[in-house]
């Protein structure tokens, strides 16, 4: 039998941990940039998950100071999954549960804590070196999983967050962590199911939840894949918070079936709330293929009790960025990626870089043997919205490995600011950060 799409090529594992100094650069790496790339992304161990999704947490890290490469990382969150994968190999079998914690989907730092992130279970914390501190649950306080996609206010510094799922109301909980990191809220939303929710929005007066049509599925579990399958009759639906009112009512409003793994930004525009994500057709259908995701914009407006929905460009993309001091504020532009997804990699990998006023793309294209990942926006300097550079690891076919690329995000057009050559392959994964020195202790 052949192997399944998100074990082989690039979506395939590597199989040990490195460390590598003084990487060779093509360019010119800007010499203000000092601090660490790290991005998080599934690498099973030793065997096959039934879903990409589902594979033990690999980091990978890249350290640039005084215009050079210091050096590369990869290395295992070691969770409670990872171990009982290591005592398996010793002959103890491993759970079955799919949503095992694995850490695998994102990297984010608050507080001064690294953060290691998968949306079925708590965080793990690790060093800027990428070594495993442990669980992290903000001090006993924290009693359901945390999303992957937390949301930190440029303006207060708090966190947003939520967790999801059980088998037992509440489904959802929405949670707020003050900027030194303690929680101080946590309140349960009432939703009448327990519905894959990824990711969410976040304006300077609203929280912003997707109550979409992918529904846990007790008959996916057993199968050993993902455990969540498209509904035909399960309502979609936004959910509507004010931030001044946390314990307050959530206003519902109706969309249109379909699905959004990931939220571009959101921002108010007087009464109106604005939500721009990347939304698909819809999502685990058995023996469907995955849909395409694109650009659209939600208006949603109180007054009238509607939403207008709004596709602002057809190509398919994923993955987007913007630059994080803007998150809940409105912003020019959105960063994508042509999507890397087992089964569906798009001719003519590229990053774009969309005006979310008028929606017009502007395109980095890049050679049909490189494939990029999720481009993170680095700040050049401390205007929001201003000058900055894009980081992203590009899959090199010709040599079957990865560079740490940098480009202008001002100026897609121009050639690479710098390309860093890793001495091997960094499998297709999902999300990570830039880690700017603040001090010291983070290095």
């Amino acid at each position: 039998m052949s192997p399944p799409a998100h074990m082989v090529g690039n979506f395939a594992p590597v199989p040990t941990e490195a460390t590598v100094t003084e990487l060779p650069v093509t360019g010119a790496i800007p010499p203000e940039l000092a601090g660490q790339y790290l991005r998080n992304g599934p690498n099973p161990r030793s065997d096959v998950p039934g879903h990409w999704f589902l594979g033990d947490g690999m980091v990978h890290g890249v350290r640039l100071e005084a215009g050079r490469a210091v050096w590369y990382r990869n290395r295992w969150v070691r969770t409670r999954a990872f171990t009982e994968g290591t005592e398996r190999a010793a002959g103890t079998e491993r759970p079955s549960d799919p949503l095992a914690a694995t850490a695998n989907t994102h990297v984010v730092r608050h507080a001064g804590r690294l953060l290691v992130l998968v949306e079925s279970a708590q965080p793990y914390e690790i060093t800027c070196d990428l070594d495993t501190v442990g669980p992290y649950d903000f001090g006993g306080r924290l009693r359901t999983p945390m999303t992957a996609h937390p949301k930190i206010c440029p303006t207060t510094g708090e966190l947003h967050f939520f967790g999801y799922g059980g088998v037992e109301p509440p489904f959802l909980t929405y949670h707020r962590a003050a900027a030194d990191g303690r929680l101080i809220l946590s309140r349960p939303v009432d939703v009448p199911a327990h519905t894959m929710m990824h990711d969410f929005s976040l304006t300077a007066g609203h929280v912003i939840f997707m109550d979409l049509p992918v529904v846990f599925d007790l008959t996916a579990v057993l199968s050993g894949g993902m455990p969540y399958r498209w509904s035909d009759t399960y309502q979609a639906r936004l959910g509507v918070l004010r931030r001044d009112d946390p314990h307050g009512d959530v206003r519902w409003y109706h969309i249109t079936p379909g699905f959004v793994f990931h939220t571009v930004n959101a921002h108010d525009d007087g009464d109106r709330v604005v939500v721009h994500v990347i939304r698909q057709a819809e999502a685990f259908r058995p023996d469907t293929p995955v849909a395409a995701p694109s650009l659209w914009r939600w208006t949603i407006d109180p007054t009238t009790g509607s939403v207008d929905e709004e596709q602002l460009d057809d190509r398919p993309t994923e993955f987007p960025r913007i630059d994080d001091r803007r998150t809940g504020l409105p912003t020019s532009h959105g960063y994508t990626v042509a999507s890397a997804i087992p089964g569906r990699i798009t001719e003519g990998p590229a990053v774009t870089r969309y005006d979310l006023r008028t929606g017009v793309p502007t395109v980095h294209q890049f050679p049909a043997s490189q494939v990029p990942g999720e481009a993170t926006f680095v700040p050049a300097d401390d205007r929001p919205d201003g000058p900055g550079w894009l980081m992203t690891f590009v899959y090199d076919a010709t040599r079957d490995a990865s560079d740490l690329t940098i480009l202008d995000a001002g100026d897609l057009g121009a050639k690479p600011v710098a390309r860093i050559h890793l001495p091997q392959r960094v499998p297709f994964g999902f999300h990570g950060n830039w880690i700017p020195d603040t001090d010291g202790s983070d290095r």
